[in-house]
């Protein structure tokens, strides 16, 4: 803290709630962002391959594959060809299905 905020009491426990306050709401905050992140790596993924994101979701679903999103995203990032064969797989169920 500087200014008034490291020499008056008022304006430093102000200062001191009101980041409490902002430390509580990007807790909750950050794992929205994150979810939001792999969501998008997942779809952008997803899309390389010929199929969306909710086909490929609920296509995992169908198949009996029980990966969170976090773990997909990261294959997704990490491990193209591994994430293609669990696209292969998932358009494989779809036609099954079908």
């Amino acid at each position: 803290m500087f200014g008034n905020k490291s020499k008056l009491y008022r304006a430093a426990k102000e200062s001191a709630d009101t980041a409490l306050k902002y430390a509580f709401v990007g807790r909750r905050r950050k794992k929205r962002d994150f979810r939001r992140l792999w969501v998008v790596r997942i779809n952008a993924a997803a899309r390389e391959h010929g199929v969306t994101y909710g086909q490929f979701i609920s296509g995992l679903r169908v198949a009996g594959i029980s990966l969170d999103r976090k773990q997909l995203a990261d294959l997704a990032v990490r491990d193209a060809a591994a994430f293609g064969k669990l696209v292969a797989q998932v358009k494989q169920t779809k036609e099954a299905a079908a």
